[in-house]
């Protein structure tokens, strides 16, 4: 995996890419007509990548490539294509594990080229642009809960041999460049007058300074730096979003998992939970009816809670049925102590996990509040001081996440600690 643009590499445009795939694309792939007469749009609104939408007589497919800096900061901002790298895997290894009803299809990778070619979704959209406009899933936190489950569950100790799970920590490790960016971007810029902070000013300036000058909220924010840092539990996502999952009425697809490596299982589950409290908290602007905002906010909560039980339940559920990973043994568990002992280890596990996934959300707030980029939830909202309004309330709830994760068992109380900011 090369470390820096190696010998043949260049960015694709809309009138390179149909040529460099007509020598590239699987032969069962098969898009229809000419290379010329293939339609090819650059659609990349996210922060690092180039996307293309290509479309042929018959198929259209998505094709992504990584550029050698940060895409939203500019070529002063120099990264590694090695991303593209852990991207793919990291789809390979979810589909594995939690198959195409979550996971699109790949089709092809090059790695000097720091590109592959994917299925293009349709008629798909963006959550976080269905959370905006207010829409609701019946099978979302269903989907959810089962990803996170499968994926965490199986690519962990509890569930993998020791050997194939260092393995694993080795294979992902090299994806540090990534890591390093969430270490800055999450755990340490938004708690400091940091260059790349891009906060509503001057509305939250006060608030941003309060942040700063919180002691017992940084010295936890840099406990959970240490166990991101640390805590190979999982193969994590890494940047798991309303932004990075696609849905229509009936399926739920999880994109983007570039920042994929092996870390602390609440570092997902929170990251997830913290952007539905932006939808929350932005939602008294998207819908000013309030009877209509309420229940909408009902909804979401909902969302949450229900996407915690589900993954729980099937997380405890593969536990009970695993044969091959080598912490909590089977031997001492299912076949020692027995069934009652197993569910005590169980209960301490979620227990802790649940404190965890709470603190991970609040950091996951004040990042995309203070810190370098921001939510469409709040961002869109184009009246400075009711976007502030907002933002200030969502910070109120991120600082009792963090701060108070422990009294918390259970998303109704901090439902009401919610309708109280």
């Amino acid at each position: 995996m090369p470390s820096i643009a190696p010998d043949g590499y260049t960015p694709q445009t809309c009138e390179t890419l149909p040529f460099y795939l007509d020598t590239k694309l699987p032969s069962n792939i098969k898009l229809g007509g000419s290379p010329k007469e293939w339609k090819v749009q650059e659609v990349g609104d996210g922060n690092l990548n180039l996307v293309f939408i290509v479309e042929g007589k018959e198929k259209t497919i998505i094709v992504k490539q990584a550029l050698p800096y940060v895409r939203a900061a500019g070529e002063g901002w120099q990264l590694s294509l090695t991303r593209a790298f852990f991207e793919y895997n990291a789809l390979d290894l979810e589909t594995k594990f939690a198959s195409h009803d979550l996971i699109p299809h790949v089709y092809f990778f090059d790695q000097d080229m720091a590109l592959f070619t994917m299925e293009f979704l349709t008629p798909h959209v963006i959550l976080r642009k269905e959370l905006i406009a207010g829409k609701t899933f019946a099978s979302l936190s269903e989907n959810i809960g089962l990803f996170l489950a499968k994926t965490l569950f199986h690519t962990s100790d509890i569930g993998m041999n020791a050997k194939d799970k260092k393995a694993l920590v080795s294979k992902f490790a090299v994806n540090h460049e990534l890591c390093k960016i969430t270490e800055d971007l999450i755990f340490t810029e938004p708690y400091y007058n940091a260059e790349r902070n891009n906060w509503t000013s001057p509305q939250l300036d006060e608030d941003v300074k309060k942040v700063w000058q919180d002691q017992e909220m940084i010295q936890v924010a840099m406990k959970y730096k240490y166990k991101f840092m640390t805590e190979a539990q999982a193969l994590l996502h890494g940047d798991l979003h309303s932004g990075s999952i696609m849905v229509t009425e009936t399926e739920t697809k999880v994109i983007d998992p570039e920042f994929s490596f092996m870390g602390p299982m609440a570092f997902d589950i929170g990251n997830y939970i913290g952007n539905l409290f932006f939808a929350y908290f932005a939602r008294p602007y998207w819908e000013q009816d309030k009877s209509k905002c309420a229940h909408y906010q009902q909804w979401l909560v909902e969302q949450i809670d229900v996407t915690w039980q589900v993954f729980e339940a099937h997380f405890r559920e593969l536990w009970d049925e695993n044969l091959e990973g080598e912490a909590y043994p089977t031997e001492i568990y299912q076949n020692g102590l027995g069934i009652e002992a197993l569910r005590v280890a169980q209960d301490d596990f979620m227990a802790t996990l649940f404190e965890e996934t709470l603190v991970n959300a609040g950091l996951e707030m004040n990042r995309r509040i203070i810190g370098f980029a921001g939510v469409a939830d709040f961002k869109d909202i184009p009246d400075p001081d009711i976007r502030a309004n907002n933002e200030r309330r969502a910070l109120k709830l991120a600082r009792e996440l963090i701060v108070n994760a422990k009294q918390y068992k259970d998303f109704i109380s901090i439902q009401k600690y919610a309708e109280q900011c």
